[in-house]
């Protein structure tokens, strides 16, 4: 199966946040168990260990989801969360609201507590990430300002995790929007991605929504040319299995990188 680049009407039009959690995030189903662990374990090491802190993180791209977002909470006083599409800010609010319908996200807390040392119940630090998310707001990484028509102040740490794959056409336009993004990191500040190499779709039912197919050496030259040093790069291989093949890519990545003083 090979998909055309997904152009963002596609994704205003076809994407169902729903038949995404329920295909990719539902505990009961649980076909991501690998990226989910890969990303929670990561993240719990790169926010319990210092260096990446500060008053505000953004989040680009959080698409419906929150779990990128439980063990920064730790690290900032502010959160902000963004999306492209309406339907993914509206089930993000409808979280934060505590709203009827909200996804059920109990699991990857719990876990995220365990690898804490249970400090506090699951509940409270659900509450905790709702109390720091102080703004929802919708982006495109393809634009030069990808909130315009606000303008932000620069942040120390912007995190984006499955999302400039799946935005992006070529590596061009990847180079581009990792270079739309330093704007928005203070000197010193800090990118971190999380995302799949070398994946070239993933499906929500019956409609593919394609991805950009990033190699090792590709990543790491679009970082270094788009003016970041990379301080920690880590590769993990993907070795889910199914009768159907819901998604592609063949390695987790996680990286993070500084913008220069």
């Amino acid at each position: 199966m090979e998909a055309s680049f997904t152009s963002q009407k596609t994704y205003i039009d076809e994407f169902s946040p729903v038949e995404y959690f329920n295909m990719y995030y539902d505990s009961e189903q649980g076909k991501l168990p690998e990226w989910t662990d890969f990303v929670l374990q990561t993240l719990h090491e790169v926010f319990s260990s210092g260096g990446v802190e500060g008053d505000t993180i953004i989040d680009i791209g959080s698409g419906p989801t929150i779990y990128q977002l439980l063990s920064a909470c730790e690290g900032f006083n502010k959160i902000i969360v963004s999306d492209f599409l309406e339907q993914n800010l509206a089930e993000l609010q409808k979280w934060l609201k505590k709203e009827p319908g909200k996804f059920d996200w109990t699991s990857y807390i719990k876990h995220v507590c365990e690898l804490e040392g249970n400090r506090v119940s699951w509940d409270e630090k659900a509450e905790k990430l709702r109390s720091k998310v102080k703004e929802v707001l919708r982006c495109d990484v393809l634009k030069k300002n990808p909130f315009e028509p606000l303008t932000l102040a620069p942040v120390d740490c912007v995190i984006s995790c499955l999302c400039l794959e799946v935005a992006c056409k070529d590596m061009d336009s990847f180079y581009n929007a990792l270079t739309n993004l330093k704007d928005f990191i203070k000197p010193g500040g800090h990118l971190l991605l999380l995302s799949m190499l070398n994946s070239r779709y993933y499906a929500i039912g019956n409609t593919f929504f394609s991805t950009l197919p990033i190699t090792k050496e590709g990543l790491e030259k679009a970082l270094k040319d788009a003016g970041y040093e990379i301080v920690e790069i880590k590769y993990a291989a993907q070795n889910y299995q199914s009768n159907v093949e819901i998604f592609t890519g063949d390695t987790h990545y996680y990286v993070k990188a500084r913008k220069p003083i």
